[in-house]
C-alpha cells in the first residue's frame, strides 16, 4: 500500500509523461551504454553525444530524481539497476521499446480524447498510414519495433513453453510471426518440430536470417503473404500471437476464418493473448486496450469475447492456459 495521498498520487501521475520523455532522451543520447564503464563527468558525456554540458547536467539531475542513474559527487554519474536494461547489449534491453514508445506511440497518445469521441484511427490521423503500412514503408521504425517486441516477448515465451506442450505437434504455423523469435525459441526447445513463419513479404525477407543465426531454418518454411487473403495450408497447429489484439471483430474474423479454411477438423488453434479479467485491479492489458484502440485499430478481449469471437469462426475455444506471466494460451479446436 502507498503511502502518498491522493493528491500526490494524481500528481504522479500527471506528471507522468515527464518521466518517459526523460527515459526516451538519456536512451536516444546513448547514455546508458556511455556510462557502462563507469561513473563520467557530464563534460565527458557532453562531448561525446554532442550536448550542451549545463543542459545535459539538468537532463541526468532529473533522472538520478527517478532511479536512472546517480550522481556520485559533483557532475559525474553512473548507472544504476533501473538504467542498464536501457543498454543496448543488456540481454533484455528496453532500448528499442524506450524509443517505440517514446516517439510514434507518444505523438499518437495525444490525441486519445478525439479517438474516444470518434472512430478515427488516432496513428493514421498522426502519420498519414495505418501502423503496419508506415512500417513497411520506414525500414528504420521497423526495425526498432522488431526489436522491441522481441524484447517485450521475452519473458513471456519462456511462460508459454512452460505452460503449454507444443512437442505433440509436428508442424507449427505462425501466423504473423514477425522477426520469427517465438518460433526459434520454441524450435530450439523441441528440436522435432518443425515451423512455418506466415508474414508479410517484406517481414519474412527480415526475419530469414534470424533462423539461420540460430540455427534452425532447415527445420523452418517461410511464407510471405496477406492472412487476411489467406493462410496456407499444412501444419499440424496454427498460432497467432499479439495478432487478434491488433484488429477490431470484422479483421479478426477475416484472418480467424482464413485460419479455419487452412484447418482439418480437430486441430488446434493457439491464440497467445492477454485476457482481460474482471473487476478494478490493475491489469497491464487494461491499458495496452487503449494502445490498440489508438494504434492498429484493435482490442484486448475478455475470455468471452474470445469466445464469441472463435464461435463465430468455426471453432471451439476448449481451455485458457494461463502463465506466470500476464499472458495466456487461448487453445481452440477447429469444428
Amino acid at each position: 500500500m502507498t503511502s502518498a495521498s491522493p493528491l500526490d498520487q494524481l500528481m504522479q501521475m500527471i506528471c507522468g509523461y515527464q518521466v518517459s520523455q526523460i527515459v526516451l532522451t538519456v536512451g536516444e543520447l546513448g547514455l546508458p551504454d556511455m556510462l557502462k564503464q563507469g561513473p563520467r563527468s557530464v563534460e565527458d558525456l557532453a562531448q561525446a553525444c554532442g550536448a550542451n554540458p549545463d543542459r545535459l547536467y539538468r537532463l541526468l539531475r532529473a533522472s538520478a530524481s527517478v532511479g536512472i542513474f546517480a550522481e556520485t559527487e559533483s557532475r559525474v554519474f553512473t548507472t544504476t539497476p533501473l538504467s542498464e536494461p536501457l543498454q543496448s547489449d543488456h540481454p533484455m534491453s528496453l532500448q528499442p521499446l524506450t524509443l517505440m514508445m517514446g516517439v510514434e506511440h507518444y505523438a499518437t497518445w495525444g490525441r486519445l480524447r478525439r479517438a474516444v469521441q470518434s472512430n478515427e484511427n488516432a496513428f493514421e490521423q498522426e502519420y498519414g498510414l495505418p501502423f503496419f503500412d508506415y512500417l513497411g514503408e520506414n525500414p528504420e521504425p521497423a526495425a526498432i519495433f522488431d526489436a522491441a517486441m522481441t524484447s517485450i516477448h521475452g519473458r513471456e515465451t519462456a511462460a508459454i513453453l512452460a505452460a503449454y506442450d507444443f512437442s505433440q505437434f509436428g508442424l507449427i504455423a505462425d501466423v504473423g510471426g514477425g522477426n520469427g523469435s517465438k518460433l526459434i525459441s520454441l524450435l530450439t526447445k523441441h528440436p522435432q518440430v518443425r515451423g512455418m513463419l506466415v508474414d508479410l513479404p517484406h517481414v519474412v525477407e527480415r526475419a530469414a536470417p534470424n533462423f539461420v543465426a540460430a540455427g534452425v531454418n532447415e527445420r523452418m518454411t517461410l511464407i510471405g503473404g496477406d492472412f487476411f487473403v489467406e493462410v496456407p495450408a499444412g501444419a499440424d497447429a496454427y498460432m497467432m500471437r499479439h495478432i487478434i489484439h491488433d484488429w477490431d471483430d470484422e479483421k479478426s474474423a477475416m484472418i480467424l476464418k482464413n485460419c479455419r479454411a487452412a484447418m482439418q477438423p480437430g486441430q488446434k488453434l493457439l491464440l497467445v493473448e492477454y485476457v482481460i479479467p474482471a473487476g478494478n485491479e490493475p491489469f497491464f492489458g487494461k491499458l495496452l486496450d487503449l494502445t490498440m484502440m489508438l494504434i492498429p485499430g484493435g482490442k484486448e478481449r475478455t475470455e468471452a469475447e474470445y469466445r464469441d469471437l472463435v464461435a463465430g469462426c468455426g471453432f471451439q475455444l476448449q481451455r485458457v492456459i494461463n502463465t506466470d506471466q500476464p499472458i495466456s494460451v487461448l487453445e481452440s479446436t477447429a469444428i
